[in-house]
């Protein structure tokens, strides 16, 4: 009964099954491109910070990249982002970098 209540929120927000809401979801792509994006670059294919492309994220696990991401990298510039966004959100984070949804290669 709980798990199809909470289906049945997911599907009025637009969200799947532990994944943020919709509204969310544009306001997590707004913090990648402009908060990741003033050091990964405005495209996020490279700047002070590596590239945020598919195929640059690719070969590392997705929990890699879900822990740099939560707790940063010390001794660089990489902060850690736990006490802004939840794991889920990072997790959607990291799902949508793997797909390259971010990237504006113009």
């Amino acid at each position: 009964m709980l798990a199809a209540a909470a289906a049945a929120a997911a599907a009025a927000t637009g969200a799947g099954p532990g994944e943020p809401s919709q509204g969310r979801r544009a306001e997590l792509k707004q913090l990648v491109v402009q908060e990741c994006g003033s050091c990964h670059g405005l495209r996020l294919t490279g700047g002070l910070g590596s590239p945020l492309t598919a195929a640059r994220a690719a070969p590392r696990p997705s929990q890699v990249l879900a822990a740099v991401i939560g707790s940063g990298r010390p001794g660089t510039a990489m902060p850690g982002w736990n006490a802004f966004i939840t794991e889920t959100e990072i997790d959607w984070i990291v799902a949508q970098l793997l797909a390259g949804a971010f990237v504006d290669e113009r």
